[in-house]
């Protein structure tokens, strides 16, 4: 037996140089997003939640961008040629020598694979400290097409892996497949990689190879066989993709819905990895939860509502609209079809009605925001009636400036009122419908006409 290995002195290698050209794409695979996040990130994440040192990243093409995304969790290094697996495990064993200095043994897996748990790597690493030498994951999907073949003796032994363009019949019928994640001795990696040579069909290095050499050195490489299939999931193309999209999305509804949220139809509802739901909240068919949303308690969202890193309080009602970048206090509700923009922020207990937009406003408690309307840099204040079709013109010139309009506590803003910017609205003052303002609005007064004209002052306004 082995002597177990420690964890902090197991370091992951995650291989994320392959090109995807099945995914048809400029982009580099693993950046593709999965549930709002890149590929790249979820695995970064579950080896974080492993407490594992900080992993060696292999990188191909698309490097800067890859790196980018990787930032300080990870050590990259380059593979500068696509030739396979176990010469991007060579090029990480050689540029990152120092930081693999103090490591006794390496997890190798995928950089597209955001289904695997850190449960599973969990039974991985334990399987290794207590046997040592090479530990691998296979799985049982019900269609292994695509896969390296597990080979295995009469007695169960694995002796090999075989990749399915250089299977025979035979081999393809196995439905035992190889994950491609490994947890192995470092020195016992070392030597592999340096035996592998490019003879099948691909004119590659296969990593996979390293479990036939293993076993003709005397080496009894030891499988864990995944108890979910999904986890296996990698992407080659755009079709993986939308598989592997479906079964974290899949994920994430269970989560909410074990928490107390009522998912009407999980197969029409988006929920992105990084959004929050509080309980009693219904979410329709059509809803799309994107970024790091966050929604309170006893909401209804949707049917067909799309949040955007939108922050939602408690009984909040969204219909039919999308919101982002913005907030809604408790009790309001939103649509159908209204569009609320980057830095706005409504109130508690406000009316958004059908196909109202709003960019950059602030709306206070109370307030009713009608059909048809726009408000752009604009601060509204509570209890007010901004009216069907009303306009703030917030451009004032060539060069984009944008230019404030301010609506006081209690205002009437009559329908189809135009307020261009800069203008104030004062304090319980009014509005005729079809008013062209163009002049600050004195508190408790009635303008009217285009240009509008103050025909009532404040003392004469009823209250």
């Amino acid at each position: 037996m082995t002597p177990e290995v420690p964890r902090e002195i197991v370091r992951p290698i995650v291989l994320a140089a392959g090109l995807g050209k099945r995914m048809r794409s400029t982009q580099p695979k693993v950046l593709h997003p999965v549930a709002g996040r890149p590929m790249i990130r979820h695995v970064l994440r579950t080896l974080a939640a492993l407490g594992l040192p900080r992993p060696v990243v292999v990188v191909g093409h698309g490097a800067e961008a890859v790196e980018a995304a990787v930032g300080e969790d990870g050590r990259c290094v380059l593979q500068p040629e696509p030739r396979g697996t176990g010469d991007a495990v060579r090029a990480a064993l050689e540029q990152a020598a120092a930081d693999l200095a103090e490591a006794r043994a390496a997890l190798v897996l995928y950089g597209d694979m955001p289904l695997l748990r850190a449960e599973t790597l969990e039974r991985l690493i334990a399987a290794h400290a207590e046997s040592g030498g090479l530990v691998m994951l296979t799985g049982h999907p019900a269609d292994p097409t695509g896969y390296g073949r597990v080979l295995r003796d009469a007695a169960g032994q694995v002796t090999g892996v075989v990749e399915e363009a250089d299977a025979t019949p035979a081999e393809r019928a196995v439905r035992e497949v190889n994950a491609g994640v490994y947890v192995v001795d470092l020195a016992l990696l070392r030597e592999a990689v340096t035996a592998l040579r490019p003879q099948n069909a691909q004119g590659e290095y296969y990593l996979t190879d390293m479990v036939g050499w293993a076993v003709r050195r005397g080496v009894r490489p030891r499988a864990v066989v995944a108890e979910n299939p999904e986890e296996l999931l990698g992407v080659n193309s755009r079709r993986e993709l939308a598989r592997v999209e479906a079964a974290f999305r899949a994920r994430l509804l269970d989560r909410l819905m074990d928490a107390g949220v009522t998912v009407i139809d999980p197969a029409h509802t988006y929920v992105h990895v990084d959004v929050t739901v509080g309980p009693d909240t219904v979410l329709h068919p059509g809803t799309s939860l994107e970024g790091t949303t966050r929604v309170g308690s006893g909401c209804v969202i949707g049917p067909q509502a799309r949040l955007v890193d939108a922050e939602i309080g408690d009984r909040v009602t969204v219909v039919a609209s999308t919101i982002t970048r913005a907030s809604v206090g408790e009790g309001s509700r939103v649509g159908p079809y209204a569009h609320l923009r980057p830095g706005t922020r409504v109130g508690r207990y406000v009316e958004i009605g059908n196909y109202a937009e709003m960019k950059n406003a602030t709306v206070g408690d109370y307030t009713k925001v009608h059909h048809h309307s726009y408000l752009g840099d604009a601060t509204v204040g509570q209890r007010v009636n901004i009216g069907a079709g009303t306009v703030t013109c917030n451009l004032r010139d060539r060069s984009g400036q944008k230019w404030p309009t301010v609506i006081e506590d209690e205002a009437f803003i009559g329908s189809d009122t135009m307020l261009v910017a800069p203008v104030r609205v004062g304090r319980g003052a009014s509005t005729g419908a079809g008013s062209v303002v163009t002049r600050d609005v004195p508190a408790g007064a009635l303008a009217v006409g285009v240009p509008a004209r103050v025909i009532r002052r404040g003392a004469e306004a009823p209250r």
